[in-house]
């Protein structure tokens, strides 16, 4: 087989690369707007995957008038948070910034200009839907969420406020932790072996211990969040404050956690599928309604609701948090203890 060298790259893709947004040849072809329905010539934009998209139809977003510490400050002091089945979190840089166990950077990846980190969770949503629909008492979950006309994760979250007596809904699983690497460690440890932890576990096994192991997933989700973060800011990030986008981003439970586990207040985008935000938000630079994607990020993407951080809190998910890293140091020595076998 003939290898491809760099000057066979170059032939292929001639030279010049595109940025996101620009426009692309003539437009659309006469054959493409056919098949489509559409006028021939009509803009095409330079595209993005998904998730880039996403994190274009809300970390530009104009913040002017909801007191978030990056307001007058450079878009580099925010992260883009997709949140689904996986996630990713996304910062950008004026200049490249290597982050151990997080991708890139990548230049204009995402935003025309700037530089991209990437660090991601392989199962959140995934993970979450794992854990309440293995667990024993899920068929009385999804009986009583049906007979009350709600969701099976908004019945959950009403239990965890009936069951929280007069403490904060969080402090409830002070001897209940997960380690949420079920599916492997993406970012910060790039770490395909390691596996998911429980620990605090009883023999009750009712509605009560449900709510209780969604609680502490959703927590490990968050913490998880805070390891990566922490790790960028070490390598030279300055990020005050999470964007979030995708399905979980629905979860008032799930935004709460990030808020307060963190210590940084959340934006919710207006517009709930922030990737098609994103995806108009290039269509709109190549027609040549904007100038650049910047003007047309902070014109279009909108601020829905921000959340705020419980700061009281923040001893207490300090001690989660310590617990966290210790999991992963302690699954590290449990593997070292059996490879000797």
């Amino acid at each position: 087989m003939k290898s491809i060298t760099f000057s066979d790259h170059h032939k292929i893709y001639r030279n010049r690369i595109l940025s996101p947004g620009e426009s692309v040849g003539k437009g659309l072809t006469p054959e493409a707007a056919k098949d489509l329905g559409l006028p021939e010539g009509i803009a095409v934009a330079a595209s993005l995957i998904d998730a880039h998209a996403g994190g274009l139809g809300v970390i530009g977003a104009d913040v002017k008038g909801h007191n978030l510490p990056c307001e007058n400050q450079p878009i580099t002091s925010r992260v883009a948070m997709i949140c689904g089945t996986s996630s990713c979190h996304m910062g950008v840089s004026e200049t490249p910034i290597f982050v151990p166990g997080v991708w890139g950077p990548y230049f204009s990846a995402m935003v025309p200009g700037l530089w991209l980190n990437e660090g991601g969770q392989s199962a959140t949503g995934k993970l979450i839907d794992h854990v309440v629909r293995g667990h024993v008492a899920f068929p009385e979950l999804q009986a009583k969420a049906a007979a009350s006309a709600h969701s099976i994760y908004t019945y959950l979250n009403s239990h965890l406020d009936l069951i929280k007596k007069s403490l904060p809904v969080g402090f409830l699983t002070v001897d209940l932790h997960v380690w949420p690497d079920f599916h492997g460690n993406r970012s910060p440890l790039t770490d395909l072996t390691l596996k998911g932890m429980v620990v605090g576990l009883t023999l009750s096994q009712g509605l009560d211990e449900l709510a209780l192991i969604y609680l502490a997933t959703i927590q490990a989700i968050a913490l998880g969040t805070r390891h990566i973060l922490e790790t960028m800011q070490a390598a030279g990030h300055h990020i005050n404050t999470l964007f979030l986008c995708g399905g979980l981003s629905k979860n008032p439970l799930f935004v709460q956690m990030h808020a307060d586990i963190t210590g940084k207040p959340v934006v919710l985008s207006k517009e709930v599928e922030a990737v098609l935000v994103g995806a108009a938000i290039l269509g709109a630079c190549a027609s040549g309604d904007f100038a650049s994607i910047q003007e047309a990020m902070a014109k279009m993407g909108k601020v829905g609701r921000v959340v705020q951080p419980n700061h009281e809190h923040k001893r207490f998910y300090d001690k989660k948090y310590e617990v966290f890293l210790k999991l992963v140091e302690h699954q590290r020595e449990y593997r070292s203890i059996m490879d000797s076998f």
